[in-house]
């Protein structure tokens, strides 16, 4: 498990290393600017097809320590008739058995998680600043119980043209195929904090922490 993972932060590396900053950065503003130029209503009354448009992964227009370190993302699994969104702040992506992916760090009672086990597949999204108090409240219940947090978020949802739950809103949508839920282990971290966080965890929920790599099968961003 550790190779992997550190394979993964040496592929990150080495593709934000290959990627132009500037040009990286005038394509984030101009998106941007896109974005908070419409309005939420705006937004809600336009299809997905008016809102995204199709890149390759490589060409994704932020970087790993922005979007995850800074913005954070969302992690939406179900389908249109049951779908459940969290919160992740741990993660990053690069390279998996020769093909773009995604790997996520995750409580081993996430009800996202379990949604996302059972349908295999599932989104990543990232939002502008502006919507940084709706996203979070996907972190401050669990949906297991009750739908009653996906209903009452001011996000709109969507389905992409795979049929994968996202939001309207986002600037940025991931899409995944789950490829491999691995369990840790407090041996494996060689920190005692480290060690200190997975062994706390564990009395909370009977179970270690798990890391989720997923395959990216489409990337889309507003346009």
């Amino acid at each position: 498990m550790r190779t992997i993972v550190s394979f993964l932060f040496v592929a990150a590396t080495f593709i934000l290393l290959g990627c132009n900053v500037n040009s990286r950065k005038n394509t984030t503003e101009e998106n941007r600017d896109e974005v908070t130029s419409l309005s939420r209503d705006e937004i809600k009354n336009l299809s997905f097809d008016e809102l995204f448009k199709e890149i390759e992964a490589k060409d994704l227009p932020s970087d790993v320590f922005t979007l995850i370190g800074q913005n954070f993302g969302v992690l939406t699994a179900g389908t249109p008739e049951h779908y459940n969104s969290m919160v992740i702040g741990w993660g990053g992506w690069g390279i998996v058995f020769g093909k773009p992916a995604v790997f996520s760090f995750l409580r081993s009672n996430r009800y996202t998680l379990e949604l996302m086990r059972k349908e295999q597949k599932y989104t990543l999204t990232f939002f502008d600043d502006e919507f940084k108090e709706d996203i979070l409240k996907f972190g401050m219940s669990s949906g297991r119980d009750s739908d009653e947090k996906m209903k009452s978020t001011m996000l709109t949802s969507v389905q992409t043209p795979e049929s994968n739950m996202a939001f309207k809103e986002a600037k940025i949508i991931i899409e995944c195929e789950l490829i491999e839920v691995t369990t840790v282990s407090p041996d494996d971290f060689y920190t005692e904090d480290g060690r200190k966080f997975i062994e706390e965890a564990f009395i909370e929920t009977n179970d270690y922490h798990k890391i989720v790599f997923g395959e990216i099968t489409k990337v889309w961003v507003r346009k």
